[in-house]
């Protein structure tokens, strides 16, 4: 294990996990993943997960249609209860266009009955970035008035446009904000809102380091964030791959490093969808990696006009 394994999750007076198991996949997605996660596959690797040094997951009422909350809760019933001092975030979600304070009602209800929980620790208002701002602001003072009511414990935003996300944040209230696909070993997109919600004591939690899976498995990856990478980032990605090979290591543990030792991001959502990557993530967290590694990977992040954030419309 690293050193500070544990971490405050900004002024929220939790503490987690520095790795927070990420549960898109576990209710499924064999359009995005590749392959199909089955119930019973997604309750023994939670059972693992909830024998590891995590200390959280992230989930959404969105993912799967709601099938990751559901699997969580299932195992959860399945555990005897959650461990002592282990946390479940999930998101709230639009559903049919609609993103009304009724409907971030609804989400959270829908997301306690499939969970099993009565307390939600931390629910986010969830890529509000692909509706209309003005529209928002019922689902953003609906999830505030939740708080204020004792119906969830604390509010974060959560979404990948930093631009966007950016005017939400100017709302005042949010206490974590997760970002996902905007910094990793070839992307630093981020580094303007992940600064300013230090700046104002919002904890910081970064997703999908792996920026889709390139960053993981580079053979044959051509998508980086989802889309089709610049041929400077599949250039870099190539050079840190060769890079982490001359010190025996693996490009997927030098990514999980660049999010985890950063003492400004609280929380790094790493998807999990076999007992084995939990392995895998126990013994790239007690890897040492040379400075000259560290110092040779920094030098190799693409021009600023590759990273996603300029790709953006």
């Amino acid at each position: 294990m690293t050193e500070n394994w544990l971490r405050p999750l900004g002024s929220t007076g939790l503490t987690v996990s520095a790795v927070c198991a990420g549960g898109s996949g576990l209710g499924s997605m064999p359009a995005m993943f590749g392959y199909d996660v089955t119930r019973q596959e997604a309750i023994d690797l939670l059972l693992r997960v909830f024998d590891s040094p995590l200390t959280w997951i992230d989930t959404s009422n969105g993912y799967s249609d709601g099938e990751s909350e559901l699997r969580i809760g299932l195992a959860i019933r399945e555990h005897g209860g959650l461990p002592d001092g282990f946390l479940v975030a999930t998101k709230v979600d639009a559903r049919d266009g609609d993103y009304s304070g009724a409907r971030v009602r609804a989400s959270v209800a829908e997301s306690k009955e499939r969970l099993g929980l009565d307390e939600l620790p931390l629910v986010y208002l969830h890529d509000p970035e692909f509706h209309d701002f003005d529209s928002m602001r019922d689902a953003v003072d609906t999830l505030m008035q939740l708080r204020a009511d004792g119906e969830i414990g604390h509010v974060g935003l959560a979404g990948g446009d930093t631009r966007e996300l950016s005017r939400y944040l100017d709302l005042g209230g949010f206490e974590v904000l997760l970002v996902h696909n905007r910094w990793s070993l070839v992307d630093h997109s981020a580094l303007g809102i992940f600064q300013r919600a230090r700046s104002d004591g919002i904890a910081v939690v970064n997703a999908a380091i792996y920026g889709g899976g390139i960053l993981a498995n580079p053979a044959g990856a051509t998508k980086y964030a989802y889309r089709e990478a610049a041929p400077a980032v599949l250039d870099a990605v190539a050079q840190m791959e060769k890079a982490c090979q001359e010190y025996g290591l693996d490009l997927a543990t030098a990514a999980l490093r660049h999010s985890v030792d950063d003492p400004g991001i609280a929380g790094t959502v790493v998807g999990i969808t076999k007992p084995a990557r939990v392995d895998a993530l126990e013994a790239s967290l007690a890897v040492d990696l040379p400075s000259a590694l560290l110092n040779r990977l920094g030098s190799l992040l693409p021009d600023r006009q590759h990273w996603v954030e300029k790709e953006t419309t």
